[in-house]
């Protein structure tokens, strides 16, 4: 089930980058580069309080950040 909190940032196949909340089936924002992508991703994740994931060109996680509560803070 996604968390519609979530927000990711990834390269499409025509070379730009998007922000698209998770389980959506449409970007929330294209953009030409990846740094404005993430900044838009970490922008709405901050106002939903979820999380942000930044994929590299290689498809693997580059990036995350959490706000709001986390979920499994750590004992200390």
């Amino acid at each position: 089930m996604p968390d519609k909190k979530n927000y990711w940032t990834q390269q499409r196949p025509d070379g730009k980058w998007e922000s698209k909340r998770e389980g959506a089936s449409r970007a929330s924002k294209v953009t030409n580069t990846q740094a404005d992508a993430w900044t838009h991703s970490r922008q709405k994740a901050t106002e939903s309080q979820g999380e942000a994931f930044l994929k590299g060109r290689d498809g693997k996680i580059r990036d995350r950040n959490t706000y709001g509560k986390d979920p499994f803070p750590p004992k200390g």
